[in-house]
């Protein structure tokens, strides 16, 4: 893997009671559009809470070849009209996020990753 890549660490905190639905539409919509983009899936958590039950957040990591990259995968996503519809008709009773943060990470010279 090329050490230049960049890495997204992205954590939905998801409205209460929703983080079902939010993982439905990353499982039934959003990987497929991503894949369509060009957004490179490394992986997805529910984060732990402070006692170890599953809390309320859904964390995953992307990878991009560099930050134009980055910006065009984004942009395209987020025009496109089946994720317009798909995030439009899950939030039909609701926002499904409460809040996003969003960290860009570079692997170590040591890292698996790199």
């Amino acid at each position: 893997m090329a050490a230049n890549r960049l890495f997204e660490l992205r954590t939905y905190h998801a409205a209460p009671g929703k983080l079902d639905a939010l993982q439905a539409r990353f499982a039934n919509h959003t990987l497929s559009l991503f894949a369509k983009h060009g957004l490179t899936v490394v992986g997805f958590w529910v984060a732990r809470d402070a006692n170890g039950q599953p809390g309320d957040d859904l964390v995953y990591i992307l990878a991009f070849q560099d930050s134009e990259a980055r910006e065009q995968a984004w942009e395209a996503f987020r025009a496109d009209p089946d994720w317009l519809k798909a995030r439009a008709d899950s939030e039909a009773d609701g926002p499904l996020v409460l809040s996003l943060e969003s960290v860009f990470l570079d692997p170590t010279s040591y890292s698996p990753l790199s």
